[in-house]
């Protein structure tokens, strides 16, 4: 019977008190020799680890900061605003809404504010100036606007000012954020001029965008005097904002068709625009459902490589093991080396792929102008995932190390 059998059998050895008194500095040092002893080969091992939390870190984080900016964009322009526009006909044409549309709706008690477009015909276009072909219309619609359009709206003008009753009865025109962009306007002036169909129109305002109401984004915005007058077209609402008490939204919403338009109100939409930024919003989240379980499967790659390495090093350091068992280590503290080197090499990859998860996550919520947001459950979640994968990928390899007998390991020297 050798001496560390013996020491094992639990016989009241010296060594073997001294060797048991192993404390968590001891074991920690001890664990990661093979770290220290072959630094690329961890490197590379824990690359998987980190490559998989980060990524996973990355789809968790970019949702929060983008579901904290559209929550950030709900609270500045409401969930009360509401769009009634005419639907389809018995002809398949596109209705338009009566021209007291706006007063009857502004009569519902719990309505706000009311404002309306008046779609041009189709053949009116903007153009930069009048050398532009007439092919080239940059996709830019034109409406007569009501002048409280954007305190209804929540639009904000970005440059110059917006429409005022004076402005309204002549040609002066405001942009949304896209169309000044296709036309390539930068700011405005009374001497910055765009061309509506024959007539010479001064751009007085470019609006900011506004998630809201996006067709605000690509539109030319006139008066409605200044569309009668210059551009000789009818001024019949084709949409109206309006914007409803918080808690009476629903029932507003239930009688809109049948206020705006008595006569046939099966011809009128009437949509929430909030509801589609959530829907959007629950869209990306089944989308992040995907990138989360492939960064899950990264992450088990990760693992199943760390165990892997965790096997190599046990074969390529039998005569340590052999040394270590003849000089009176027990089974469990090789047993505790080997799975203290997984857990370490695990969760140093962890540590590392959420700070570059983090990282990735602060840049890319700061080059679109979101709140950075990373959440403490999901960095906790993911080093911990990381631990208990090191874990389960180190007990292997330590109880093959444990069980292989001194004499077999030494004898390979």
């Amino acid at each position: 019977m050798t001496g560390s059998d013996t020491r094992e059998r639990g016989h009241p050895d010296s060594s073997a008190l001294s060797v048991s008194r192993l404390t968590v500095g001891d074991v920690l040092r001890v664990g990661a020799t093979g770290l220290r002893t072959r630094p690329l080969r961890a490197v590379l091992s824990a690359l998987g680890v980190a490559i998989g939390i980060a990524a996973m870190l990355c789809v968790v984080g970019i949702s929060a900061s983008g579901r904290a900016d559209l929550e950030r964009t709900l609270d500045a322009l409401g969930t009360n605003l509401l769009v009634v526009q005419g639907g389809k006909n018995a002809d398949g044409d596109t209705s338009r809404l009566p021209d007291a549309a706006v007063a009857m709706i502004e009569r519902v008690g719990p309505v706000r504010a009311a404002a309306s477009l008046s779609r041009l015909p189709d053949d009116i276009h903007v153009y930069r100036n009048d050398h532009i072909p007439a092919e080239r219309t940059s996709g830019v619609i034109v409406y007569a606007s009501d002048l409280d359009l954007p305190t209804t709206t929540g639009a904000a003008i970005a440059h110059g000012a917006w429409l005022n009753p004076a402005a309204a009865e002549h040609p002066a025109v405001v942009l949304g954020a896209e169309a000044a962009r296709r036309l390539g306007i930068t700011t405005a002036g009374p001497d910055v001029l765009v061309q509506i169909a024959d007539e010479r129109f001064a751009v007085i305002g470019i609006l900011r965008p506004v998630p809201l109401v996006p067709e605000l984004d690509s539109a030319a915005l006139i008066g409605a005097r200044a569309a009668a007058d210059y551009l000789a077209a009818d001024t019949d609402p084709s949409i109206i904002y309006l914007r409803a008490a918080e808690h009476q939204v629903t029932a507003v919403r239930d009688v809109l068709a049948v206020t705006a338009n008595p006569a046939a109100p099966y011809e009128v939409v009437v949509s929430r625009p909030s509801d589609a930024l959530t829907a959007k919003l629950a869209t990306e989240r089944a989308f992040n459902g995907l990138l989360l379980g492939l960064g899950a499967v990264a992450l088990l790659v990760g693992g199943v490589g760390i165990a892997n390495i965790m096997i190599i090093s046990v074969l390529e350091r039998r005569t340590e093991i052999g040394l270590r068992r003849a000089l009176g280590a027990t089974r469990g503290q090789i047993r505790l080396q080997f799975l203290t080197e997984s857990l370490l090499l695990s969760t140093l990859g962890g540590i590392a792929g959420a700070m570059l998860g983090a990282t990735i996550t602060i840049t890319y919520a700061s080059l679109q102008q979101w709140p950075p947001v990373t959440p403490a459950w999901a960095i906790v979640a993911g080093i911990g995932s990381t631990i208990t994968i090191g874990a389960v990928a180190g007990i292997y390899p330590a109880v093959r190390a444990a069980r292989m007998p001194p004499t077999e390991a030494l004898g390979s020297v």
